[in-house]
């Protein structure tokens, strides 16, 4: 294992949270726009993981352990500046999840995130909009009678609850939307 580039991954995942963190706590993460500083960190993260990839392909578990394949996922995750990177990244990480070096719900958010962006149904349900009373609803399913087949098979909980929590997990940017 690779602990130099493990605990780097580690590290950008936990700035990451890190700043989110702050920028809602003090009203400042917004719905509808992308704070620049969020903005700032997730173009640095993106270059920096673009040059992990071109070395090491996929930063799976056998090189960086599995936290650091799944700080590796949400950098790529929060890579939205740069679609076409999230696409290509994608494929990588089918290849690492057929062979055990990711795991499967990181691929269910990153293969929803990218369709989603391309204005298609997701597969998971993962990605989810709010309302104007800001309440949490999933973006279109292209097969909602089994979502939450698709779901456990990816290691992952029935739908309702994780609208739940993200629900909870945002309700201060949706509180912030209100105030605003």
């Amino acid at each position: 294992m690779n602990n130099d580039l493990r605990e780097e991954l580690l590290s950008m995942q936990r700035e990451d949270e890190r700043l989110m963190r702050e920028l809602m706590k003090a009203g400042e993460l917004k719905e509808d726009e992308y704070h620049p500083r969020i903005k700032q960190l997730h173009e640095s993260n993106i270059a920096r993981i673009k040059e992990i990839i071109a070395e090491y392909g996929w930063p799976g578990k056998s090189i960086v352990g599995q936290e650091g394949a799944k700080a590796a996922w949400l950098i790529v995750q929060h890579g939205t500046l740069d679609q076409k990177f999230m696409e290509r990244a994608l494929l990588l990480l089918k290849e690492a999840v057929a062979t055990g070096e990711a795991e499967g719900w990181c691929l269910a958010y990153l293969q929803d995130r990218t369709l989603t962006m391309a204005g298609k149904p997701q597969v998971y349900g993962t990605q989810h909009d709010f309302d104007e009373n800001g309440v949490a609803h999933p973006l279109p399913i292209a097969e909602p009678d089994k979502i939450d087949v698709l779901r456990k098979e990816m290691g992952m909980g029935p739908l309702s609850e994780a609208t739940k929590r993200i629900q909870e997990a945002y309700r201060p940017m949706m509180d912030n939307r209100k105030d605003g």
